[in-house]
């Protein structure tokens, strides 16, 4: 009883947290339970939870582990402090009333195992009756100044243990240091004798609580790299007449009346146990507060940048020639079926054999019918864009084969990954390298999921945030971004079956080598015949799996298989076969939902089925647009100060967005750049993978940087791919890790758009 009590409490309290009411967090608790996946959850059992999505259910189930591990906390504490005969009815109220897990450890810490301290060689040495004295008023001047100044030393430190176990008095300190704090950087000793990206910050001040998350993290990374020295600073004065009130308050005994004497003895044990005991722990507990917070915001930046990546346009079934660039070691060509099957490889030279490398590709492209070439985009991808393209002009060929630049990040870590070694043994890592930027063209998502998201350069300080957190919450968005757009059974490969809802790399595993042995999957029930697929794996993937060409047509739609029955009635009620609805938005139409609507189903599953009869199947993402570069843009070299230039966005940070106009480098829209108005967060108006017109506002060659403006006079409306929708935050490739920061002013921008680099 006592434990359903504590679990529906947790329950409640997730859902406070989270802003859904209580029933929807115990639905979710429940599915959660069961075993459910988040996307099922999301897609199949809206009823159940009031109609929650992703994000809204994702954040119930954190808030009840978080509830969770604080009930178990607050379990051992109870039991800990019993133990050892000194649990109070107060104590004991107070740390069940105890919401957090920060106040429930200022609590325990009195109780704590410690090591040797000073006010524990107090006591042993029978100090604690003079220290209970002073507290007490119950010693005037003249008896305090008899006694030897060690044993008033050893009374101040008891005090001050004392005050420093307060929980209160824990509280206000660290609260004072996180509200009112200054964080401070200054160059470390020996100074460097060379430049860094840290100079800016070794005479740096900027109070903790205006701070943003980029800039903490930059100078934490100068910190760890041992070039910047760091602390806090905070006005003691305040805080220690806060510290007194507490202690009248709480330490001295109701009624007492200290004497001048035990009065400066007791104000000099408050000052001693904040320098030396309460503001070190409590400038370290909001550090790490401050980098978790730091931390959080850059893998949101991170998990957003990746979802608008993964959703990417699709370039769809084409026969596609890739080519991995490169000079002295030419460029390595592989030549794609409409699927992404491989076909053959090679290599040209177009530097130093331009006549030989004309042939090849021509030869590719008319022996393949290629309609496509993607060109990476790193080491001469612009010069060997230029080159194909003159090669598709001389064919004439411009109407029906595109030439595309596609982002490298993260190709040469799938080519040499034990993923891509199982899928070409035989093939050189180059070559499976430009097979990927191939792929990647055709379907970004299926060919992006094979690599680790953090290694595909879209985030920041992706090194120096917690790498288990980052993980979660980049695993989660790939896994939304697979269940969302849905998985074609006979294709998928298993590092993308891997991230269906249910399936994890055994039965993904399983579920290729059963297509290898028996032939494609003529119907989601052949998914019952893997070895290891039992029927909750089952009900929790089928519904994201897609069979094309299956015999019943819903097969290749997101209906789920346990409403085919739901789907039969529909169609015999409109007479028709179940054939001839799919597909079929005027016969969807006529259908009645409030006719349908029982205990297991409601309107908003009844929604979802309806729109699936009318598009079934329909792919979420945009239509695929190439980007449009300059011609005469190709290097650096090319750009110059006013210029004006089409680019797409690779990467939206927290002080700005970095836009690929053509050239090997990224150009950055400084936060204050980026709009006419005033913009506090670059995600309000750009995203990864827009369009946008900018104007060249500077051009440093020597560190290979060029800064830009969509400010007044060079910007046009923005292309957001798939359509208008709310801004989300993005990458920039190559971005990841960069160091960041600029000089702190009230305006929030720095003169030098570069200086969060």
């Amino acid at each position: 009883m006592a434990e359903n009590m504590v679990a529906t409490g947790i329950v409640a309290k997730a859902a406070a947290d989270a802003g859904v009411s209580i029933s929807s967090a115990a639905a979710v608790a429940k599915l959660l339970a069961e075993g459910c996946t988040i996307p099922f959850i999301a897609r199949y059992r809206k009823e159940a939870h009031g109609n929650l999505d992703e994000v809204q259910i994702g954040k119930v189930r954190d808030r009840i582990a978080y509830h969770t591990e604080l009930e178990e906390r607050r379990a051992a504490i109870l039991k800990s402090i019993d133990s050892q005969g000194k649990l109070t009815p107060d104590l004991k109220a107070k740390i069940e009333a105890c919401e957090a897990k920060t106040a429930l450890e200022d609590l325990y810490q009195p109780y704590k195992p410690k090591r040797r301290t000073r006010a524990m060689m107090a006591k042993e040495k029978g100090l604690e009756p003079l220290a209970d004295a002073i507290l007490a008023g119950a010693i005037g001047d003249a008896e305090i100044a008899s006694k030897p100044a060690d044993d008033l030393q050893g009374a101040r430190d008891i005090i001050a243990e004392r005050i420093a176990d307060n929980a209160d008095i824990r509280g206000l300190v660290r609260t004072a240091f996180a509200k009112r704090g200054v964080l401070v950087s200054e160059v470390a000793k020996p100074k460097p004798t060379e430049p860094t990206k840290f100079e800016q910050y070794y005479e740096y001040e900027e109070p903790v609580a205006e701070i943003p998350s980029h800039r903490y993290l930059a100078i934490k990374r100068g910190q760890k790299e041992g070039v910047l020295w760091v602390h806090m600073k905070l006005d003691a004065e305040p805080v220690l007449e806060r510290i007194g009130e507490v202690v009248d308050r709480e330490l001295v005994p109701e009624g007492a009346t200290l004497s001048r004497a035990a009065r400066e003895q007791v104000d000099l044990a408050a000052a001693d146990a904040y320098k030396r005991l309460l503001a070190p722990g409590c400038e370290v507990d909001v550090s790490v507060e401050k980098k978790m917070e730091s931390d959080r915001a850059a893998v949101e930046v991170f998990a957003e940048n990746l979802r608008h990546l993964l959703l990417a346009a699709p370039l769809g079934e084409k026969r596609v020639l890739a080519i991995d660039p490169g000079i002295r070691t030419g460029c390595k060509v592989a030549m794609l079926d409409a699927t992404g099957k491989f076909l053959v490889n090679t290599v040209i030279y177009p530097m130093q054999r331009p006549d030989e490398a004309r042939a090849v590709v021509a030869k590719c492209i008319q022996q393949f019918k290629a309609e496509a070439i993607a060109v990476g985009n790193g080491t001469a991808g612009r010069e060997t864009e230029a080159f194909v393209r003159g090669v598709v002009k001389a064919l004439g060929v411009e109407k029906d084969v595109i030439v595309v630049s596609v982002s490298e990040s993260g190709a040469s870590v799938y080519s040499a990954s034990e993923a891509a070694r199982a899928e070409f043994p035989d093939l050189d890592l180059t070559v499976r390298g430009a097979i990927s930027i191939g792929r990647r063209l055709q379907d970004p998502l299926a060919e992006l999921v094979k690599i680790e998201p953090k290694a595909i350069g879209v985030g920041q300080y992706q090194h120096d945030v917690m790498q288990s957190l980052l993980e979660k919450k980049l695993d989660e968005v790939v896994v939304s971004c697979v269940n969302g757009v849905g998985v074609e059974l006979n294709t998928a490969s298993a590092a993308l079956l891997t991230r269906v809802s249910g399936i994890g790399p055994v039965l993904a595993k399983n579920i290729v080598k059963w297509r290898d042995e028996n032939g494609a999957f003529k119907s989601r029930s052949d998914l019952k015949k893997v070895t290891g697929l039992g029927p909750k794996a089952f009900e929790q993937s089928a519904g994201f799996l897609r069979i094309r060409g299956a015999k019943n047509p819903l097969d290749a739609s997101a209906v789920h298989p346990e409403r085919y029955k739901l789907v039969e009635t529909m169609a015999g009620d409109l007479g028709v076969e179940v054939s001839q609805l799919v597909g079929n938005a005027q016969a969807a139409d006529r259908i009645d939902v409030r006719k349908y609507i029982s205990n297991e189903v409601g309107e908003p599953t009844l929604r979802d089925i309806i729109a699936e009869l009318k598009k079934p199947g329909r792919d979420p993402r945009a239509v695929f647009e190439k980007p449009a570069f300059r011609d005469d843009v190709t290097t650096i070299d090319d750009v110059k100060e006013g210029m004006s230039l089409e680019g797409v966005v690779t990467n939206v940070t927290a002080f700005g967005a970095f836009v690929d106009i053509g050239i090997h480098q990224d150009g950055l829209v400084h936060v204050s750049e980026l709009a006419d108005r005033f913009i506090r967060d670059p995600s309000e108006v750009v995203k990864t993978g827009d369009k946008i017109k900018v104007r060249v506002l500077a051009v440093d060659k020597a560190r290979n940087r060029v800064s830009l403006t969509c400010r007044s006079g060079s910007s046009a409306p923005r292309q957001h791919a798939g359509g208008p929708r709310p801004q989300q935050q993005g990458g920039h490739r190559g971005g990841a890790g960069r160091g960041g920061g600029r000089p702190y002013s009230p305006s929030g921008f720095s003169c030098n758009p570069f200086a969060d680099l």
